[in-house]
């Protein structure tokens, strides 16, 4: 039995996948700090740099080194490229790249000997879809900015992996930012290749699937470079390296753009 007490900052730990790592790493009786738009221990959106500066600097001061830092806060935004706003596009970017670039930046001088660093991406980093582009877009900036990171921390005893999970039944979904405007060119095709339905969610993945999974991963000693979650997601991937860009495309495009 592990008798040390480790120090866990999660970001976005306030719902969903973070907010079951919390309650699991709780239960080990590791010390979590939850940072989030409703955080117990830090309120914070991380896409505030100077805010999110604050917080660490303040986490150092009373709690010391870290020994886990995962990231989960995420912000979502869906609709046409050529109609979302640019200050959509702008948060998309705040929140999920530069909030996870800026928290690991701020938490590596605190990293514990052998810490871990967890970073939360998306399937659709490997899979994008339309009318999510900036939301993919920035999940596939995320997995980017993970593999630079883990090469910089090589010569390090900090561990890094970037987890991409497919879709989840959290409230992720449902809080996304709809853009719903459309023209000529995509008729209802926004709306109806977005706009969750009884069928998209029973093809989603339970959070406790999910977070066991993740958490799994995270206990281990040494990191793949980057994990899938989800099953369906490790047959896209297979099929994604065996076929052609073009193929792929028409296939997502096929299974995703719908116009009734």
């Amino acid at each position: 039995m592990r008798i040390e007490k480790r120090t866990v900052v999660i970001t976005g730990a306030s719902s969903g996948i973070g907010k079951g790592l919390k309650e699991i790493f709780e239960r080990k009786g590791d010390k979590v700090i939850d940072v989030s738009l409703d955080g117990k221990d830090y309120k914070c959106d991380v896409g505030d740099e100077k805010r999110l500066k604050e917080v660490f600097d303040d986490i150092y001061l009373n709690h010391g080194g870290i020994d886990i830092l995962v990231t989960c806060a995420g912000y979502g935004v869906s609709g046409a490229i050529e109609l979302i706003k640019e200050d959509d596009a702008k948060k998309q970017f705040d929140v999920n790249f530069f909030g996870t670039s800026n928290t690991c930046k701020y938490a590596i001088p605190m990293m514990n000997r052998k810490g871990k660093i967890v970073i939360i991406s998306s399937a659709t980093a490997i899979f994008p879809l339309p009318f999510k582009a900036y939301y993919c877009a920035s999940k596939a900036a995320v997995n980017s900015f993970a593999q630079s990171l883990r090469m910089e921390l090589s010569k390090t005893d900090i561990e890094v992996t970037s987890i991409c999970p497919g879709d989840i039944k959290t409230n992720f979904t449902n809080n996304r930012v709809k853009r719903y405007e459309t023209n000529e060119r995509y008729g209802k095709a926004v709306e109806l290749s977005t706009k969750p339905t009884e069928k998209t969610e029973k093809r989603r993945m339970p959070v406790s699937y999910a977070v066991k999974k993740i958490m799994k991963i995270i206990e281990k000693k040494r990191f793949k470079p980057q994990y899938i979650i989800g099953k369906q997601y490790h047959i896209f991937y297979a099929f994604k390296r065996v076929v052609t860009t073009k193929f792929l495309n028409f296939c997502i495009t096929k299974i995703f753009y719908k116009t009734h």
